[in-house]
């Protein structure tokens, strides 16, 4: 459910009074932990943290007018949500993130790289903060470009970039 919010205080706002106490609880440790040169912002609808164009002047891939997203908050219409770009594209990561999350002692609804909960209760937050901190900008620049060339896809794409920035 994507929200119309130009602004993450907007967003917020927006969001009953438990969902803002979630996503306000989990968004200040991503702060915490964020490295420098991420940035947060609205971004399809949701609170993301991205590296913007400044640092990574392509963009996301999908969409170049976008800068490259690591991570999401949303509040969706049956739970809320964290995504993880990060956790989707490094599978050790993703590994060390389902181990973490286990041993907090918290049950884990974890699609490919979004984990839901319907309360903060169900939140291992403090892991949430760890995996942020695990990635800096440029370790996560060079793992985003690896698996673009790492399918057919990426690698028009990476070859389009190419003869781009020779021109």
């Amino acid at each position: 459910m994507q929200s119309k919010a130009k602004t993450v205080d907007a967003y917020l706002a927006g969001l009953p009074d438990d969902r803002r106490e979630a996503i306000s609880a989990i968004r200040k440790v991503i702060l915490k932990h964020l490295p420098r040169g991420y940035e947060e912002g609205m971004q399809w609808g949701m609170i993301g943290y991205y590296v913007p164009h400044s640092i990574y002047p392509d963009g996301y891939h999908c969409q170049p007018d976008e800068p490259l997203p690591v991570a999401s908050l949303a509040s969706q219409k049956n739970h809320m949500a964290f995504y993880g770009l990060g956790l989707y594209i490094d599978e050790e990561q993703a590994r060390w993130f389902v181990e973490e999350w286990k041993k907090a002692g918290k049950k884990l609804d974890m699609g490919k790289s979004c984990v839901r909960f319907k309360t903060l209760d169900d939140v291992a937050i403090d892991v949430i903060g760890r995996a942020i901190k695990r990635m800096p900008v440029k370790q996560y620049i060079a793992l985003y470009e690896s698996q673009l060339t790492a399918n057919d896809a990426g690698k028009k794409i990476s070859q389009k970039r190419a003869a781009k920035k020779k021109k």
